[in-house]
């Protein structure tokens, strides 16, 4: 017995749709004119035309006026710039996009090299496990500064302060000084609660016009 395979109805009839791309021209021109911002439209001439353009996402150099661009034309009203070809020496480059960005490396190093490297920000959030600031001259300036942290070191050679105001806390408190340590003040005061103690080989006591002690017991020697 011979089977027979049967078609399914209507099988003949079917037509086979080939999918069709967007078409597009691509043309290089130069920018007459450029606003800032991503979504600012460009004025690019190419041959005897004049075209109203748009920077395309993936073009992260603004275009400025003279550039040579490569451009992209889908309708008559829809041209993007995909590239900036050329650009006249001492225009200087802006790299921008619009909304949120993020640079992001897998299992390798992010580094920048330039003779100056500015950072304007309303808000700057650094987020580590370990820094590391190596430089031979750091100014800071700001109007307010603070430090937390557990552990605290400074190791310098010279250490210089002016302050209109220093007020300190801590449970416990310890100075070594291998050679003067000299205050100097208008009013000095030392108050301790339960014992005070001055110790030295000479101990000198002077007052100009009045030395008072005053105790319960004052013993000498």
């Amino acid at each position: 017995m011979n089977a027979t395979l049967k078609k399914p109805a209507g099988a003949s009839t079917r037509k086979h749709r080939v999918a069709k791309a967007i078409p597009g021209e691509w043309c290089v021109g130069i920018v007459d004119s450029a606003g800032a911002g991503a979504k600012s439209a460009l004025a690019v001439t190419s041959g005897d035309l004049r075209l109203r353009a748009t920077r395309a996402v993936s073009c992260l150099l603004e275009p400025a006026a003279g550039d040579s661009v490569a451009c992209l034309r889908i309708a008559p009203d829809e041209v993007w710039v995909m590239a900036v070809l050329q650009r006249e020496e001492g225009t200087p480059n802006i790299v921008s996009c619009p909304g949120q960005m993020r640079i992001a490396v897998e299992g390798g190093a992010l580094e920048l090299a330039a003779a100056r490297v500015g950072l304007r920000s309303d808000e700057l959030d650094i987020a580590t496990h370990k820094a590391r600031v190596a430089t031979d001259t750091a100014d800071v300036v700001g109007r307010q500064l603070s430090v937390v942290a557990t552990s605290l070191k400074l190791v310098g050679s010279v250490l210089s302060s002016v302050m209109d105001r220093v007020q300190h806390f801590s449970k416990h408190y310890l100075r070594t000084t291998d050679g003067i340590d000299r205050v100097a003040a208008t009013h000095l005061e030392c108050e301790a609660k339960q014992l005070l103690r001055l110790e030295g080989e000479h101990t000198l006591v002077n007052g100009r016009d009045l030395i008072k002690a005053r105790g319960a017991q004052i013993h000498f020697g």
